[in-house]
């Protein structure tokens, strides 16, 4: 089992190749940051990370979903700061034996990231 966490200052580049031994599946989810917020336009989102509790939350995030779903790896990282329009802030890559419990594995771990990681969000709006 492999837990691997980040927090990354500005947007994250590209993802480099990921094999882990014993995995038949590797999911990869990137977020990006969109253009608009609200319905208005904006440049990018501001991310304010509590790091020290953040990355205590995301290992302890990661065992659970490890346990529950049976994964082998799992490996998370954030932004923090600004981020623009297009860029990515959020990668999350899930290494499992099959798809099935990869693909769980990845649904959970965002849906519970978003709720229980102090990372909070502010857009910042374009100007006119």
């Amino acid at each position: 089992m492999s837990i691997t966490v980040k927090i990354i200052d500005g947007p994250l580049g590209p993802a480099d190749a990921w094999y882990v031994n014993g995995a038949g599946a590797v999911v990869t989810f990137d977020g990006v940051v969109r253009p608009m917020e609200n319905d208005k336009a904006i440049s990018g989102l501001d991310y304010e990370v509590y790091s020290p509790m953040a990355e205590r939350e995301l290992v302890k995030l990661a065992q659970q979903v490890m346990e529950r779903h049976g994964v082998v790896a799992v490996d998370v990282m954030h932004s923090r700061g600004f981020v623009p329009n297009f860029a990515v802030s959020f990668r999350l890559r899930i290494a499992s034996s099959h798809r099935a419990a990869a693909l769980a594995a990845m649904g959970e771990f965002i849906d519970r990231m978003k709720q229980d990681v102090p990372i909070w969000k502010k857009a910042v709006y374009a100007e006119r």
